[in-house]
């Protein structure tokens, strides 16, 4: 689908605008039993002349794309031979391999690796071009990226297992992974034994992942593809044999690394206005010192042209205000000082401004709030979640209980209690069957740090405050035999030395519910056997798809269903089997390999669901950050619907997407249109066929969430939102954030979770990982800059007090009063500790600075007159450079002017209509240094002063 030409869209469309063409290939992706809804509609009909305006302003995104997208480079290069089977998969990288046996495999030989390397070049990364001030920073990037690649690895050549430099390594190779190694290239497993990879900082997940062989190859995207492995991840558990197919640049990394490589970051708001503010003195202390020399010359100075250029040299001395950089990057140092005491470290200066640009929704006497009037705040979702999962619900005997009080339970739900049916049974599974560890064991449970994986350590945590005596409860029933939990089974079994009144021995089952329940034969209903009939399993919903990191789970009742889906919980069987002594004596033997453990008859106990809590103080952040102006949208890789429910779970979504409003109304989803619902749930999928008007579409959404993304999607969802004028801010912590970071106007990285990229990429660090950190840094932003302002002013105030002596001493007979020595000396010495004292002023009120009215809001009238200015711009450029038809874009390849040429059109500019129309045209925006700023401090305040003096 990604291969595919973009495909023509009406002119005219009279009835509802869809996002995307009936005969394209539907998404994968499916919500119960029907494929998720494509597509965004609106009431109003759009013409030819709506879409050029919308897309207007993205042209050199487009063009960047079309650059981007030459075969050459290898951040287009899609990963695909994890699709292959193993006869095609040995056809294509012309390599073998056994399947059977992997350590019989006999790989390359040396003289075949020797010639691949030379062919393609050696497994590493391209170090950035020498080029821009910039290098030094992508520098540090790209060796944060090489510090993740190891330096050696097994492989295997000429029949036999060698040790090699990682950078030797070609495709084909067939390699050796081990616990503790870290994968040398981007592989495809062939043979696997318990293989677990930690694939966190590349894609997100933030569990280990299982990966094994699949002998007909996967159709799920490279990053969730069960038998691929990338370059850099650590193996955590197990061991396997894969075959190298991607090296160096064309590895996941390596995209990752072109991508982040391959932008250049954005230039301050600050720096942007002291360069236009300064720009603006010197233009008008080049002109007053010109304008006083031709005076000088004539009058006081007649014919001396030495005294004649110091007396205008004073005059410039006098308009430029000398203390400014100083005051401003004392001031910055001052406030991010302040801010690491708050957790928020400040990397760029600059940055801590950034911050203020985040103004607050505009709100008229009825407190009506434009939508869009506001900045974007990216937010990583694993930065909004807890890794330590909760139990939050239980099932059993047909009926539902809740681990602890909620508003939230639906009528009928229980309170937990050992006593209820199946109550301590489900206890005794959630302890007994587990291989957490703790960090101590001669501390009291609830002070222990729990050493496991997310679900165990919910599940621990549930049993540990049931049980009196958790230790004594796990001593008196031992462990006998064990099979961990696995991907390809989806369970996990314990045999017990635990007695019961026909044995000894007690076996329980864990796991996803359609595999457990496949192994049941009875159900228990207040202590009593039941068969598992026809009615019961009637009562039971199908099988329901959830994404790959949750696994896949079986949802029992359809109201179970809805009540779990909804809210993105995992749903964990229980079952229990107590072997008869006949069949099974206490010391009978079990083995994993044969099959020789009990794997049928159980007696299913129950439910378990568990969810992820947001992190303390992540709700109230976003609606701190609501009440400034700030528009959070998630981004992530899972499932859409996963994604929507962490969203409503945190407050980032409190209104219908198209599909709850269908299911609130009863209307079919085709009938239900975008301009009746406030949220949006975009596919990762979609992102590449939007175009420039369902991005505007997308934009004007209050709450927005973006699922299933690549590190490309979420780079282009920052200069997306950057074209319409947003300052954005990105949170993130894994290398696959590191374009976005990079490219955003604030990139904000997590210190105790966040890899070393995304901390080079970033302008600022989160020192407690805590998401809600970042209102206290949008806090002190707006503070200084309101302080940075009264700074300023007050700092060019004395400019007129300056320049007007000056001016006296040319018209009247009187002294020079100063000279630019002495002014040299006021500007740096006495009045410039009189500026800092600005830095330490504090707000009105406690709650006002995140009250503030919007600095540069983005709203309606904003983007509309951008757009307008770019559509402008855009048909000057065809009109007035030569054209040629590109034939691969079917469109016209714009051959730009030369240097000279486009200097001579800024020159006349400003003798142009559409030049002043857009300097004058009335705005909502602040600037740091504007006309009413400079009015006051060179008129009202410069003439007090001088009239002062």
């Amino acid at each position: 689908m990604d291969g595919q030409p973009p495909l023509p869209i009406e002119e005219v469309v009279t009835t509802r605008v869809l996002v995307f063409p009936t005969d394209v290939v539907e998404h994968g992706e499916k919500t119960g039993n029907a494929l998720r809804p494509k597509g965004v509609e609106m009431h109003r009909s759009m013409t030819q002349e709506d879409k050029e305006l919308s897309a207007a302003g993205y042209e050199h995104l487009e063009a960047q794309k079309v650059k981007v997208g030459a075969p050459a480079s290898p951040s287009n290069v899609d990963i695909e031979e994890h699709r292959f089977p193993f006869a095609k998969l040995q056809e294509v990288m012309n390599t073998s391999f056994d399947t059977k046996d992997a350590a019989s495999s006999h790989g390359l030989t040396t003289a075949e690796a020797q010639i691949r390397l030379q062919r393609d070049g050696p497994n590493l990364l391209t170090p950035p071009k020498k080029k821009s001030a910039l290098r030094k920073k992508s520098e540090a990037i790209l060796a944060s990226f090489l510090a993740m690649i190891p330096p050696s690895c097994h492989v295997v050549r000429d029949g036999s297992i060698t040790s090699i430099a990682a950078a030797n390594l070609v495709k084909g190779d067939v390699v050796l992974l081990r616990t503790g190694d870290k994968t040398p290239a981007d592989l495809v497993v062939f043979s696997a034994s318990d293989l677990k990879v930690d694939n966190s900082s590349l894609t997100g997940e933030s569990e280990p992942q299982e990966r094994f062989s699949l002998p007909d190859g996967s159709k799920q995207r490279p990053p969730e593809a069960e038998n691929l492995v990338f370059n850099s991840t650590l193996v955590v558990n197990g061991e396997a044999w894969g075959i190298v197919v991607r090296t160096g640049d064309h590895t996941f990394i390596g995209q990752i690394a072109s991508l982040t490589g391959g932008e250049s970051g954005n230039e301050s708001p600050l720096a942007r206005e002291i360069a236009r503010f300064v720009t603006i003195v010197s233009c008008i202390a080049v002109i007053f010192a010109i304008v006083f020399f031709c005076v000088g010359i004539t009058t006081a100075y007649k014919g001396k042209v030495a005294q004649t250029v110091t007396f205008a040299v004073s005059i410039l001395v006098a308009f430029v205000p000398e203390g400014l950089p100083s005051v401003v990057t004392l001031l910055l140092s001052i406030a991010a000082k302040r801010m690491a005491k708050q957790n928020v470290l400040v990397k760029d200066l600059q940055g801590v401004e950034t911050l203020a640009y985040t103004p607050r929704d505009r709100q008229d006497r009825n407190s009506h709030q434009e939508p869009n009037d506001r900045k974007f705040h990216m937010a990583h979702v694993y930065n909004v979640i807890n890794s330590n999962s909760q139990v939050t619900n239980l099932w059993s005997g047909g009926k539902m209980y809740t681990a602890f009080q909620s508003n939230n339970d639906e009528e009928g739900t229980a309170q937990f209690s050992l006593e209820a049916s199946g109550m301590t049974e489900m206890v005794d599974i959630a302890a007994l069957n587990s291989r957490i560890k703790f960090d101590k064991t001669d501390v009291p449970f609830d002070q222990r740090t729990i050493l496991g994986d997310a679900t165990e350590t919910g599940l621990t945590r549930f049993a540990g405050r049931s049980l009196k005596d958790y230790d004594g409860h796990i001593k008196s029933s031992p462990k006998v035999f064990e099979v961990p939990f696995n991907s390809t089974n989806k369970w996990a079994l314990v045999i017990l030395n635990k007695e019961h009144s026909s044995g000894s021995l007690t076996s329980y089952i864990k796991g996803a519910p359609e595999r457990v329940l496949a192994k049941c034969t009875t159900y228990l209903k207040d202590g009593v056997l039941h068969p598992i009939t026809d009615e019961f399993t009637t009562s039971y919903d199908a099988a329901y798809n959830v994404r790959h990191t949750f696994r896949i789970i079986l949802i029992i009742a359809n109201s179970w269903l809805q009540y779990m889906a909804s809210r993105g919980h995992r749903v964990i069987a229980c079952a229990q089997y107590l072997l008869p002594g006949e069949k099974y004596p206490v010391d009978h033997t079990f083995s994993k390999n044969d099959g020789n453990y009990p794997s049928a008859d159980y007696c299913f106990v129950g439910l378990v669901s568990l969810e992820d809590p947001p992190k303390h103080g992540v709700r109230e952040a976003i609606g701190k950050l609501r009440l400034a102006g700030i528009k959070v949208m998630m981004v992530t890789g899972d499932h859409p619907k996963t994604a929507e429910a962490i969203a409503r779970k945190i407050n980032l979504i409190l209104g219908d997407t198209r599909a709850t409003l269908a299911e609130k109304t009863g209307r079919p989803i085709e009938e239900v249109y975008e301009d009746e619902v406030s949220a949006v749930v975009v596919h990762g999928d979609d992102i590449d066929r939007l175009e420039g008007w369902q991005w505007d579409q997308i934009f004007s959404k209050p709450e927005i969430v973006f699922a299933r993304t690549s590190p490309k999607h979420k780079l282009e969802i920052v200069k997306r939102a950057q074209a319409l004028g947003h300052i954005v801010g990105v949170t993130g912590d894994g290398v696959n954030d590191a374009p976005a970071l990079k490219k955003a106007d604030l990139g904000i990285a997590m210190n105790i979770s966040g890899s070393d990229v995304s901390k080079e990429a970033a302008n600022m660090i989160l020192l407690d990982d805590n998401f809600a950190s970042t209102v206290n840094g949008v806090a002190e932003g707006r503070l200084i800059f309101s302080n940075l302002k009264r700074s300023i002013q007050y700092t060019i105030s004395h400019s007129t007090p300056e320049v007007i002596p000056q001016l006296l001493y040319v018209v009247l007979p009187i002294p020079l009063p100063l000279s630019a020595i002495l002014i040299l000396v006021i500007d740096l010495g006495f009045e410039l500790c009189a500026a800092l004292s600005f830095a330490w002023d504090k707000p009105e009120s406690d709650d006002g600075l995140m009250r503030m009215n919007p600095r540069k809001p983005v709203n309606e009238r904003s983007v509309k007159s951008l757009k307008k200015r770019a559509l402008r711009r855009s048909r000057t450029l065809v009109a007035t450079t030569s054209s040629t038809i590109d034939a691969e874009n079917r469109g016209p390849k714009l051959i730009r002017r030369n240097w000279i040429a486009v200097f001579f059109n800024k020159l006349r500019a400003p003798f142009t209509r559409e030049f002043w129309e857009d300097l004058l045209e009335q705005t909502d925006n602040e600037s740091l240094v504007d006309f009413k700023l400079l009015s006051y401090a060179y008129l009202e305040a410069g003439l007090l002063e001088t009239i002062g003096s």
